[in-house]
């Protein structure tokens, strides 16, 4: 089992870091490997709908989106961490997983996704919810914890003494665990769900 694992956040060393830490450790006790990839300090442009990656195969922007898309591609999960700004993900997170998402093209059904947000005080659920669509657009299980999967601190290292918050990534890690190894188990006996034609039609017809 294999685990790419996101933090959007600027701060190395911030409580997203902290969160996503407490899940690296049952990973680890779990036997499940673990790549992490800060990209919350890096300059990432958003998709411009240019269609480059249709014809390509990778994005136009050649930046850490590419970089990322075979370990995405390799991985049984993917966890994404984010601070929470003004009520929603990092701008930073968002540009990065529209493009990431939208410009690869391998079969993401089965991979399992979970996300985790810090903040103060408000806007967990919100950027929760938000950050959630990239997985359920995809096929992909949203894996579960104890609470909706959130923590809270302002200054680094504050998320250390939310108790709740902590148990509650451990929580996650474990489930998601067991998601992608019950999965696979299932894909060994029964294979992936049918899969029909993909009906598009737009709003205006």
């Amino acid at each position: 089992m294999k685990v790419l694992m996101i933090n959007g956040s600027p701060r190395a060393n911030g409580n997203t870091a902290a969160a996503l830490g407490e899940m690296e450790k049952i990973f680890a006790q779990e036997g499940v490997e673990v790549e992490n990839l800060w990209i919350g300090n890096q300059a990432i442009r958003s998709c411009i709908a240019c269609g480059g990656c249709a014809r390509m195969g990778k994005c136009v922007f050649d930046d850490a989106v590419n970089a990322a898309a075979q370990k995405f591609a390799e991985s049984n999960g993917l966890v994404v961490g984010s601070p929470v700004y003004y009520g929603s993900a990092n701008a930073t997170l968002v540009a990065f997983l529209t493009r990431l998402f939208y410009s690869t093209s391998f079969d993401k059904t089965m991979k399992v996704g979970a996300c985790v947000v810090a903040a103060r005080r408000g806007g967990l659920s919100a950027s929760f919810d938000g950050l959630n669509k990239f997985f359920t657009i995809s096929g992909m299980p949203v894996a579960s914890g104890q609470y909706w999967n959130s923590i809270h601190g302002m200054a680094p290292g504050e998320a250390a003494q939310d108790a709740e918050g902590l148990q509650s990534m451990r929580t996650l890690a474990r489930n998601m665990t067991f998601l992608m190894k019950s999965i696979a188990l299932g894909k060994e006996k029964y294979g992936l769900p049918e899969r029909e034609p993909f009906a598009r039609t737009n709003f205006i017809r």
